[in-house]
């Protein structure tokens, strides 16, 4: 499958944002993250900084919507395929800006689409 990008990833073992990047690794998705602390989850490397990420097809977004707006531009200049706005994340502001640079924009949760194998 193409690149993912876990986008607020979280070293916290009960966070939703944990959970999806063991469950892409789980169905080989090829998964890198991005959150506010460095580590290591299901032996993906959360990094603090978006500078490296390369070729990512899918955003799969854990932050709320008052911190995304720091990474607007960031986002868009990623250029991925389709963002997805995971429960807690809607932002139609949001959605406007990457439909507007030609980027698929899905309400959804990343955990139910893998477990339906609709991902």
């Amino acid at each position: 499958m193409k690149k993912t990008l876990v986008f607020g990833a979280s070293l916290r073992p009960y966070r939703y944002s944990n959970l999806a990047m063991k469950r892409l690794v789980e169905h080989n998705v090829d998964t890198v993250a991005f959150g506010l602390r460095e580590g290591t989850v299901a032996g993906v490397q959360v990094s603090n900084k978006l500078a490296g990420f390369q070729n990512v097809h899918t955003i799969t977004l854990y932050m709320n919507p008052d911190r995304q707006k720091a990474f607007y531009g960031d986002l868009i200049h990623l250029s991925p395929k389709r963002v997805i706005f995971n429960p807690g994340t809607e932002n139609p502001e949001l959605y406007a800006l990457l439909r507007k640079h030609g980027i698929e924009v899905e309400v959804a949760c990343t955990l139910v689409l893998l477990a339906t194998g609709k991902y």
